[in-house]
């Protein structure tokens, strides 16, 4: 997911995604210790997405206080 993508999300929206995107990346940990996924690039692909979450998220919070 862009960045792009993910500044058009509502704050509330973006808090889901992360946390369903933490469940997802964990899911696939787990996973990905019994036996391994084909493709582990996914699972830092995950990681990344959810930082730029977390980023986006802490910018528009920033903006809000501002405001």
């Amino acid at each position: 997911m862009k960045a792009a993508e993910i500044r058009e999300l509502s704050t509330k929206d973006l808090i889901e995604r992360i946390e369903t995107e933490r469940a997802n990346l964990n899911r696939m940990q787990m996973n990905h210790a019994i036996s391994p996924i084909e493709n582990s690039g996914q699972i830092r692909a995950a990681r990344k997405d959810i930082a730029r979450m977390l980023t986006v998220l802490r910018e528009k919070q920033i903006n809000e206080t501002k405001k």
